[in-house]
C-alpha cells in the first residue's frame, strides 16, 4: 500500500512541480484572446517603477537609468533594471480536502491542482510579481507569505508539498469527510491584500452556502479566479449512483457520468464566476497551454 502511495500522479514531489517551471514558460506563447471573460490580452508599454535589480553597465543601456550611488562606490558605470508593478501578490489556494484525493488516469486531482498552481506561479515569478500559498487540508490550513523570485516560489512548492502528504495521510486514517469550501476561505482576506489576485485550484466538492458570497466579497478588493479540475473519464461512465467500499469499511454511493456536459467545456459557471476546466488526465504539456491562454503574464489584476 505505501509504495502504491508514492507513485507519480498520487504522491505530489517537489522536484516534478519544480520541473514545470520549464513547461510553463515554454506553453507562454504571445498575446492571444483569453479563455476567461475580458477581452483582449495586451502588451504594456514601459518597464515600471520598482528596482528589481542593479547591474553593471553594458553598451546599449539607457543611461537615464543610472544608479549614482553604485556608481560612486565601485567607480563602475551601474544601472537599475525595473520591473513592472501590476500583479504584485498572487495567492495560490490549493484545495486538498479528501475529495481531492482520487483520480482515474494520470493523476490524482489534488496532483492536478498543485501542478496548475505551480505553472501559475512560475509564470507570475517570471514576470516580477510576488506568489503566497493556502493550502486547504483535512486538518489545518498551511500558508506561505508573499515572496518574490525563484525563492519565493520554491517556498510556496514545499508548503504545497507538506500540505499534500498531509491531506493523503489523513485520508489513510479514515478523514474522509469533506468540509465545506466556504469555510476553508474565511481567512484567505488576510493572506491576500488588497489589490492581489486569487488563483483557487478545487474540484468544488461540497462547496458550502456560502462559497458566492465569500467570493463576492474577497472581489470587492481583490481578483478571483477558479480553476475546477475534473477527472473527464468519469464522464463516459452510464449516469447513476456507483457503490463504493470507504477506507474505514463503510459502504457509500457516488453519483458519476452526470456532470459529463459540464466537464466537456473549457469554462463553466461556479458560485456565478466563470472557471476554467482543467482534466486531470491531460498531459501537462496541455495542461500548461490552457493555462497559458486563460492566465497571460501580462493579464490586468
Amino acid at each position: 500500500m505505501k509504495r502504491a502511495l508514492s507513485v507519480a500522479g498520487v504522491a505530489l514531489s517537489a522536484d516534478a512541480l519544480i520541473s514545470l517551471r520549464r513547461v510553463a514558460l515554454m506553453a507562454d506563447a504571445a498575446p492571444v484572446l483569453s479563455a476567461l471573460p475580458g477581452g483582449f490580452t495586451t502588451r504594456r508599454k514601459g518597464h515600471g517603477l520598482e528596482v528589481a535589480d542593479i547591474r553593471e553597465y553594458v553598451p546599449g543601456d539607457d543611461i537615464r537609468h543610472l544608479d549614482r550611488g553604485t556608481t560612486a562606490r565601485t567607480g563602475r558605470l551601474h544601472i537599475r533594471q525595473f520591473q513592472q508593478e501590476r500583479d504584485r501578490i498572487t495567492l495560490l489556494v490549493a484545495d486538498f480536502r479528501p475529495a481531492m484525493f482520487w483520480g482515474i488516469r494520470r493523476a490524482f486531482r489534488s496532483v492536478a491542482a498543485a501542478e496548475a498552481l505551480a505553472m501559475i506561479g512560475w509564470n507570475v515569478v517570471e514576470t516580477g510579481g510576488r506568489v503566497a500559498l493556502l493550502a486547504i487540508t483535512p486538518t489545518d490550513p498551511i500558508v506561505v507569505p508573499p515572496r518574490g523570485r525563484t525563492r519565493g516560489m520554491l517556498d510556496v512548492i514545499g508548503g504545497m508539498v507538506q500540505a499534500h502528504h498531509a491531506g493523503l495521510a489523513a485520508v489513510q486514517t479514515g478523514m474522509i469527510r469533506d468540509h465545506p469550501l466556504d469555510g476553508g476561505l474565511t481567512r484567505a482576506d488576510r493572506f491576500a491584500p488588497a489589490g492581489s489576485e486569487l488563483v483557487l485550484a478545487s474540484g468544488f466538492d461540497v462547496p458550502g452556502q456560502d462559497l458566492a458570497d465569500r467570493l463576492d466579497a474577497l472581489a470587492r478588493r481583490r481578483t478571483p479566479r477558479l480553476v475546477l479540475i475534473t477527472d473527464a473519464d468519469s464522464r463516459h461512465l452510464p449516469r447513476g449512483r456507483y457503490p463504493i467500499r470507504l477506507p474505514d469499511g463503510r459502504r457509500a454511493r457516488i453519483r458519476l457520468g452526470a456532470a459529463s456536459e459540464q466537464s466537456a467545456r473549457p469554462i463553466v459557471q461556479i458560485a456565478g464566476r466563470p472557471a476554467l476546466v482543467l482534466d486531470a488526465g491531460d498531459p501537462v504539456t496541455d495542461t500548461a497551454r490552457r493555462i497559458a491562454a486563460a492566465f497571460p503574464p501580462d493579464r490586468a489584476a
